[in-house]
């Protein structure tokens, strides 16, 4: 099942913030992301706060949730209380595809509605590759979404039997060519390397069959093995092996040298484009400071330094909207060293780096150029940027930096 929410201080039942995130509330580019719980199934590896019809329970529906959706939309906007025109928006989940591309039009004109989208916002949604035809896409366009991404993981079929996906080989390729055809501007592949069973050939051919679809995105991430997961239970069973740090630090190396042989640059550690068009302008948002709404069962939110957290299950959060309650579980007002810590955890991880200046331990800094795990040429320009290497032990440089 999903993985618990965090501790906190209460949130008032009015979803009220504290002054101090409103004051500099504009300054910062704003976002909004719509959580979609719903699966037809749930993946072995997944711990999202996600749920099958058999998981859902009484009082929450899919048919319903746009409406309910939309009642949070219109809360957010009595609580932040001015226009704040939005960047970007971000369906994810789950899978948000499983809903009528009509209702995720209608959840996406309440927001432009409420705060008006700014000219040129970036309107994403994930997808099972399965759950969208070409009808699908060509209505989701002319809602107005203009990027779409994919959950293909693998193009091997014993690879995605281990990750529990429900869709075949090749049907990932085929709905980037019906995406384009729909006329999205921007198209992404999510990928997961070290899944037991899967060879270096294997990752390969993986890695080729995404270029060949011509997306101009790719996200690859490590296979992280989540407690309480069906993929957890069999490793621990002895049923599979538990993926090696080593084989994915090899794995991210293919995936780095083919991206960029295809004319893929990474902005993230774990993201590449084309173009800087065509980089995630929302989850940037995140990585650099932004503001965002969060709407939906279990979605975090951030802004102006305070973070809170919707109650997990839907049926519980349908409940407080129909009350007119909000539907926050906690927050959390972040100090000064929190937020200066998570700008440092997140822009080291970008390309455009952090700036040096801003180091509090110099000898983490010392180390890690002698290491090789820092780019010479942005160091003399004041900025810390990972070289590949630094890229594989991103973490623990980080964790280096904040000691």
């Amino acid at each position: 099942m999903p993985s618990t929410l965090p501790d906190g201080e209460p949130s008032p039942a009015s979803g009220e913030l504290p002054a101090s995130a409103l004051e500099t509330l504009g300054e910062r580019p704003f976002g909004f992301y719509v959580h979609v719980p719903f699966c037809v199934t749930r993946c072995g590896y997944c711990d999202f706060n996600t749920y099958t019809a058999s998981e859902l329970g009484p009082g929450a529906s899919q048919r319903d949730y746009a409406d309910t959706v939309i009642e949070e939309i219109r809360l957010s906007r009595k609580v932040l209380g001015k226009d704040v025109p939005v960047e970007t928006v971000f369906f994810g989940g789950g899978t948000p595809t499983l809903l009528p591309a009509g209702d995720l039009g209608r959840i996406l004109r309440a927001i432009g509605d409420e705060f008006g989208l700014r000219a040129g916002a970036e309107v994403t949604t994930e997808a099972n590759p399965e759950s969208v035809d070409q009808r699908y896409l060509d209505e989701l366009r002319n809602q107005g979404f203009t990027r779409i991404s994919f959950g293909m993981q693998s193009a091997r079929e014993h690879v995605l039997k281990v990750l529990d996906r429900t869709h075949t080989p090749g049907r990932a390729q085929q709905a980037v060519r019906e995406a384009r055809k729909a006329g999205f501007e921007h198209v992404n592949l999510d990928l997961i390397y070290s899944t037991p069973g899967e060879t270096d050939d294997d990752w390969r051919a993986s890695l080729e069959a995404a270029i060949a679809a011509e997306p101009d995105h790719v996200s690859a991430y490590s296979l992280i093995v989540e407690e309480g997961t069906r993929l957890a239970a069999r490793i621990r069973r002895g049923e599979l092996p538990m993926p090696d740090d080593d084989v994915a630090a090899d794995r991210y190396v293919i995936a780095d040298e083919l991206l960029a042989a295809a004319g893929f640059r990474w902005y993230e550690v774990s993201n590449w484009a084309t173009s800087d068009a065509a980089r995630c302008r929302h989850n940037l948002l995140y990585w650099t400071g932004g503001d965002w709404w969060a709407a939906g069962p279990g979605a975090h939110s951030h802004v102006g330094g305070t973070r809170w957290w919707n109650v997990k299950h839907p049926a519980a959060y349908a409940r407080r909207l129909a009350e007119g309650v909000s539907p926050a579980q906690a927050r959390e007002v972040l100090t000064a060293d929190d937020r200066a810590a998570e700008r440092l955890m997140l822009e080291v991880r970008l390309a455009t780096g952090y700036p040096l200046a801003s180091v509090t331990a110099p000898e983490a800094v010392a180390a890690a150029m002698a290491r090789g795990l820092l780019e010479i040429e942005a160091f003399k320009q004041g900025t810390l940027v990972l070289t590949r290497d630094g890229r594989l032990l991103a973490d623990a440089l980080i964790r280096d930096l904040l000691t």
